[in-house]
C-alpha cells in the first residue's frame, strides 16, 4: 500500500528553490543509501545511523516532496516511478559533489595542489615564468592557474576568491586586502629614434611637457603613476592615444605618434630611444597582494613565502 502523508503540509509551487534544497540537501544521501539496498535495516548500517531515524528521515522526505518515493512491505521498500527518476538525478548530484571535493582536496594538496596567480602583462614574458621556474626546483608538482591583467581587474578577482595572490603596481592599501612591497622598476621616457630629444641619455620630464603622450588607459595601475609623475613635474600629459600593453605603446612611439613612460622592455625595440629620466624618483612599485583573513592552502603559503622571499630581487636587472 501507499504511504499517506495527510499529516504534514506539502510545500506549494511557490516555495522558493533556496528553501527547498535546504530541506531536500540532508537527506539525498539517506535516500540513495535506501533506493541502493532497498532495505530500511541494512542501509541504517551502512550509513551509520540508527534504523528509527532512516525511516523518519524517508517519510519526511516524502512529505517534503508531496510524492511517495517508496512503496514499503514491512523492511523492504521498493522504489516508485517517481522515486526511480528522482534517484537517477540525485546520484548525479551526488556524484557532483564528490568529484567537486576531490577536486578541492588535489588543489590544496601540498606537493601537487594549485595556485590562482594573477599578474601584469608586463610581468608575463620574462619575470614571471622565472619565478615559476624557480618555484618549481622545490615544489615540481604545484599547479598554476595564471591569469595575466591589469592591477583593478586582478584586486576585483582576488575579492571574488578567484586569484590566491597577484603582482600588481602600485601597491595597494584598500580595505580587505594585503599587500606587500617586493621591488620597483625605473620608468623611462620612451621617444621616436629620430625625435629631437633622441640624442640625449637622461631628460627632467618638465622638458616633455609639450609632447603628445600615448599611455595606458584609465584604471591601469601605470596610468596613474604617468599621471602623477607629470604633475609633479608641473605639467598636465596631453594624451593622443590610450592602450592596454606597454609593447603597443611602443609600437605607437617608434611610428612618431607620442612618448611614453614606460618600465624597461623585456628585448630592445628598434625605432625608439629610452631615456633616464632625472629629478624626480621615476619608478614603478611592485608588490604582491592577497585578501586578508582568507586561509591559505600548503600550495598557496609554500608560493607566497617564495614570492617574500624575493624582496629586492624580484625583477631582472
Amino acid at each position: 500500500m501507499a504511504h499517506q502523508h495527510s499529516s504534514q503540509p506539502r510545500l506549494s509551487p511557490s516555495s522558493d528553490t533556496e528553501d527547498m534544497v535546504m530541506l531536500l540537501a540532508p537527506r539525498l544521501a539517506h535516500f540513495a543509501g535506501v533506493a541502493r539496498t532497498e532495505h530500511v535495516t541494512r542501509a541504517a548500517q551502512e550509513l551509520q545511523v540508527p534504523q528509527s531515524t532512516l525511516s523518519r528521515a524517508m517519510v519526511r522526505l516524502e512529505q517534503d516532496l508531496g510524492v511517495d518515493l517508496f512503496a514499503r512491505r514491512g523492511r523492504t521498500v521498493s522504489l516508485t516511478p517517481a522515486g526511480r527518476t528522482f534517484l537517477a538525478s540525485v546520484e548525479r548530484a551526488l556524484a557532483e559533489i564528490e568529484r567537486a571535493a576531490d577536486e578541492v582536496r588535489a588543489d590544496a594538496d601540498a606537493t601537487t595542489g594549485k595556485v590562482a596567480f594573477g599578474f601584469l602583462h608586463t610581468m608575463g614574458a620574462e619575470t614571471v615564468p622565472g619565478l615559476l621556474q624557480a618555484f618549481r626546483v622545490d615544489h615540481p608538482r604545484v599547479r598554476f592557474s595564471l591569469v595575466q591583467n591589469y592591477g583593478e581587474a586582478m584586486l576585483e578577482k582576488l575579492r571574488a576568491g578567484e586569484l590566491d595572490l597577484c603582482l600588481t603596481s602600485p601597491v595597494p592599501d584598500a580595505p580587505g586586502l594585503v599587500a606587500r612591497r617586493l621591488d620597483e622598476q625605473k620608468l623611462r621616457l620612451v621617444v621616436p629614434a629620430d625625435h629631437p630629444l633622441a640624442a640625449r641619455r637622461r631628460i627632467r620630464l618638465a622638458e616633455a611637457s609639450d609632447e603628445t603622450f600615448v599611455t595606458l588607459e584609465p584604471g591601469y595601475g601605470l596610468r596613474r603613476i604617468t599621471d602623477h609623475l607629470c604633475l609633479e613635474a608641473g605639467f598636465r600629459p596631453r594624451i593622443a592615444f590610450e592602450g592596454e600593453e606597454t609593447e603597443t605603446l611602443r609600437g605607437l612611439v617608434a611610428a612618431g605618434l607620442g612618448v611614453a613612460l614606460l618600465p624597461p622592455p623585456t628585448v630592445p625595440r628598434p625605432g625608439v630611444v629610452e631615456l633616464t629620466v632625472t629629478g624626480q624618483r621615476a619608478v614603478r612599485e611592485i608588490g604582491v597582494a592577497w585578501l586578508d583573513g582568507r586561509p591559505d592552502t600548503p600550495p598557496v603559503a609554500a608560493f607566497k613565502k617564495f614570492l617574500l622571499s624575493r624582496r629586492g630581487s624580484l625583477l631582472p636587472d
